[in-house]
């Protein structure tokens, strides 16, 4: 605690005053962005490949199932590991990135990704028997695992202030853009060409991650001033001051423990941005995103859509349009208030969806299997047809809500809240929550329907996403506007949030 107090004074200090905002101003004034575009592009052709890992599953599947070859047949229970291995592999990828990230630095750790994305669809493409499938399953997975920890990070450390939000909202716009590429090239592509295509999005990150610079913040972490410069003045443009910022943020680095100990969980610098990283990715997960997406091809298909598989595209397309919305607003309205409004959408949204279940399944003890049995004609023994509205129009909500806030926020504000010393740490921990919670989810999600009903599960939700609107409130701090070194002072008790 007397480590604490001391370095009180000093990040008292590190507040901005109206002439340094004003001297802040005019140097982001000079910031040509066109280079950081392109270094954004690269980073995000990580979280590309990790959509296409996540959604690669929905239309391989179905194949898998139905293939003459005995050696690769999948059973029911065979296909459930299948989709659902990835969230294991990547729960592992988010603990091993936690580690590389800070030994050999941001560029290097995304470049390294590239290399599992590409051997796991090679090894599926060369599948002989089931293992090879989990196999390759498992090594996209550790790769989706490794990008969701270095991305977010990468893009945060080069992007300024001004347009942080929306660079970081472009992790998720790609994670969903790779689902919905996954499932229309599924449209016309077999289990194996769909996994050539698959490999495209890594190897182009891996040759356009080559020409992008590492990031200043680390580079000043490593002692070299020198390329931190030259990596600036290659994000920022020839006309901004490079030297200002970067004295700036070694200013900021100077005034902060050089490494981490136990101890420094005392801090409340660390332990109140881990507390609330955790929290975001424990809430993100409970919302029941996995379960909607579950039953999205049986609500289509009792509201008459002739082909599911379309209607999958649909969905996936619903949330590139809004993730892609909050990209562009992340900046304007604020993390906070996306929250809150995604947190709300969502409670009210799957208390509908309850509702719906609650009308149409009339069975006391009714199971997610016997739902999905009926559904080849009807969710129920003979539900009201005229109540699929409800379903659809609850799910459509929902996923809108999801992809406005509680989707892109808690992996942008993840990368934003946690000081240099303890950023690969952190991050790590919140990669490895947000996975074994999607597992966890995901592999008991039958159970729960079984326990309390498919009404009762997502009332249960809507109570998780009514808890989540509460802590955003008062707890989740609006970053917004602020430079990385501020939202860090916030949490040391220099300002209120």
């Amino acid at each position: 605690m007397d480590d604490y107090e001391e370095t009180r004074p000093l990040l008292v200090n590190d507040e901005l005053t109206d002439e340094n905002r004003s001297e802040q101003d005019s140097y982001l004034d000079k910031v040509k962005n066109g280079k950081l575009y392109m270094a954004t592009f690269a980073a995000v052709l990580g979280p590309l490949s990790f959509g296409f890992v996540l959604g690669y599953s929905s239309p391989a599947i179905p194949e898998l199932r139905k293939i003459q070859d005995p050696r690769l047949q999948l059973s029911k229970d065979e296909a459930s590991w299948f989709g659902s291995v990835v969230t294991l592999g990547a729960a592992l990828g988010g603990l091993l990135g936690g580690w590389i990230v800070e030994r050999i630095g941001r560029k290097l750790s995304l470049m390294f990704c590239a290399v599992p994305f590409i051997c796991g669809f090679t090894v599926i493409i060369a599948a002989q028997n089931h293992w090879m499938l989990y196999v390759g399953r498992v090594l996209t997975g550790l790769a989706s695992g490794v990008t969701s920890l270095v991305v977010p990070l990468y893009i945060s450390e080069t992007a300024h202030e001004r347009v942080r939000g929306t660079m970081g909202s472009c992790v998720q716009l790609m994670v969903v853009t790779g689902i919905m590429g996954a499932y229309v090239t599924g449209l016309f592509l077999d289990w194996q060409w769909l996994a050539i295509t698959c490999s495209i999005p890594p190897t182009l990150m891996l040759v356009c991650m080559c020409f992008m610079p590492e990031t200043p913040r680390f580079l000043l972490c490593q002692g070299k001033r020198r390329e931190a410069e030259e990596a600036l003045r290659f994000l920022r443009g020839p006309d901004a001051p490079a030297e200002w910022e970067c004295a700036r943020i070694e200013e900021a680095y100077k005034n902060e423990e050089q490494s981490f100990s136990l101890a420094d969980l005392k801090d409340p610098g660390v332990f109140k941005p881990l507390g609330i990283g955790i929290m975001m990715m424990l809430f993100q997960q409970m919302t029941g995103i996995n379960a909607i997406m579950f039953y999205a091809e049986t609500i289509f298909e009792q509201a008459h859509f002739e082909s599911s598989d379309v209607a999958t595209v649909i969905v996936a397309a619903t949330q590139v349009v809004f993730t892609a919305i909050a990209a562009i607003i992340m900046d304007k309205a604020g993390r906070k208030v996306l929250l809150i409004l995604s947190g709300v959408t969502m409670c009210v949204s799957e208390a509908v969806f309850g509702v719906y279940f609650k009308l149409t399944v009339q069975h006391n003890n009714s199971s997610l299997t016997s739902v999905l049995t009926d559904a080849q004609g009807s969710l129920a023994e003979q539900p009201p047809t005229d109540l699929a509205w409800l379903a659809v129009g609850s799910m459509g909500l929902f996923i809108a809500g999801f992809a406005l806030g509680w989707g892109p926020t808690p992996w942008l504000v993840m990368s934003e809240i946690f000081p240099t010393r303890v950023r690969g740490l952190g991050s790590a921990l919140c990669v490895l929550t947000n996975w074994t919670c999607a597992f966890i989810v995901t592999k008991t999600f039958q159970n729960l329907v079984d326990a309390i009903t498919s009404a009762g599960t997502f009332w249960m939700f809507s109570g998780m996403c009514a808890l989540n609107v509460i802590f955003t409130a008062i707890f989740v701090p609006e970053t917004k506007g602020k430079t990385l070194e501020e939202i860090q002072a916030c949490f040391k008790g220099t300002r209120q949030h």
